[in-house]
C-alpha cells in the first residue's frame, strides 16, 4: 500500500487498564510495553503508516501521557545523543515524532471497545477508517495486515475485518463470525457473536484486531446497548453492519499474528521479533538453547 490509500485515518483504542500485566502496567501504559526495544503501539502505528494511513486517533484514558510523549520531539535526548556522536540514534528518535499525525481523544469511562471507537467519531468524520487494536500485532514486512483489509474494502465497498480459525474449545474467548466463504477464502459474514458460551459458537472463525469500517458504523455504535460484560461491544454494532446492504467481509490476513495482550503471546512476540534482527538472532538462539538445557529439555 502507498500514501494513495483510500483510508487515511486509523483508530487505536488505548484506554484499557492493562490489568493482565500488573504490576508492570500500574504506571506504564500496556501499549508502551516493549517488543524487544520498540513500544508495542509503535509497531501497530508503523503497520498503519505503511498501509497509507496519515492520521492516527489514539483513544486513551487517564495516565496515558507516555504514549503522546513517545510520539513527540524529545529535544534534550536528541541533542545529547548528537553531542555524544550518536547521530544515527538521534535521527531514529526524531523520525518517531514525524511518523504520523497523532490525535489524542479521551475515553472518560471504561464502557467497552465499541464505546472507545465511538469516542473517535468527531476526529474521524464521514469517511472510511481503520481500527487497529494496540495489543494485536500482525508481522508482515512486505504487505501490512491493515493494508490487506483496505484493499478488500476498496474492491468490495464492504466493511472488512481480519479473521482466523481458533482451536476447538477456545471460541468463548473471541468474537466469532460465520458466513459463506468464496474461492479466494474471503467470508461474506452473516452471523456474529461476542464470546459465545462454550458449545454455542456458530463456527471457529474468530475476529482478529484489525478492521476497516465505513462511516455507516457510527449510528450502529451510537445505538448499541451494553452487551457482554455490561460493556458496549464493537461486535454488536458490527452485527448490524453485516446485515446492511454493503455487508461485511472476513479476511484471513497474511502475516504472523501475535497476541501481545496475553503473557505467553507477549513473550512469543518478543522472541519472534528478536529472531528477525540479524544482530540478535544468533545470540537469542544460543540463549534459548542454554535455558532449555538448564531445564533438562
Amino acid at each position: 500500500m502507498t500514501a494513495r490509500s483510500s483510508v487515511r485515518k486509523a483508530v487505536i483504542p488505548a484506554a484499557g487498564l492493562g490489568t493482565r500485566f500488573l504490576p508492570a502496567t500500574k504506571a506504564v501504559p500496556k501499549e508502551m510495553l516493549p517488543i524487544v526495544d520498540v513500544p508495542t503501539i509503535q509497531l501497530v502505528i508503523d503497520e498503519a503508516v505503511r498501509a497509507g494511513v496519515t492520521d492516527v486517533i489514539v483513544v486513551n484514558g487517564r495516565n496515558k501521557h507516555a504514549i503522546e510523549d513517545h510520539f513527540d520531539h524529545a529535544y534534550e535526548l536528541e541533542h545529547t545523543l548528537r553531542e555524544r556522536g550518536n547521530a544515527r540514534a538521534a535521527d531514529e528518535m526524531a523520525a518517531i515524532s514525524t511518523l504520523v499525525r497523532l490525535i489524542s481523544v479521551r475515553q472518560k469511562q471504561p464502557l467497552g471497545l465499541g464505546h472507545a471507537v465511538l469516542c473517535a467519531r468527531e476526529a474521524v468524520g464521514d469517511e472510511p477508517f481503520a481500527v487497529l487494536l494496540g495489543d494485536d500485532l500482525i508481522d508482515n514486512d512486505a504487505d501490512p495486515g491493515i493494508g490487506q483489509l483496505i484493499r478488500v474494502h476498496a474492491e468490495t465497498g464492504a466493511a472488512a475485518i481480519a479473521i482466523m480459525e481458533v482451536p476447538a474449545g477456545k471460541e468463548h474467548m473471541y468474537g466469532i463470525v460465520a458466513g459463506d466463504r468464496d474461492a479466494g477464502g474471503r467470508m461474506r459474514i452473516r452471523e456474529m457473536v461476542e464470546k459465545p458460551k462454550p458449545g454455542t459458537a456458530p463456527s471457529r472463525w474468530a475476529i482478529v484486531g484489525r478492521y476497516v469500517l465505513p462511516p455507516e458504523i457510527w449510528p450502529h455504535l451510537a445505538n448499541t446497548p451494553p452487551g457482554a460484560g455490561g460493556e458496549i461491544q464493537l461486535t454488536d454494532a458490527l452485527r448490524e453492519l453485516a446485515v446492511s446492504p454493503a455487508g461485511m467481509v472476513g479476511v484471513v490476513v497474511a502475516g504472523a499474528r501475535h497476541d501481545a495482550g496475553d503473557k505467553l503471546g507477549y513473550l512469543r512476540a518478543n522472541l519472534a521479533y528478536a529472531l528477525k534482527r540479524p544482530e540478535l538472532r544468533d545470540a537469542v538462539l544460543a540463549l534459548c538453547r542454554e535455558i532449555l538445557a538448564g531445564q533438562g529439555v
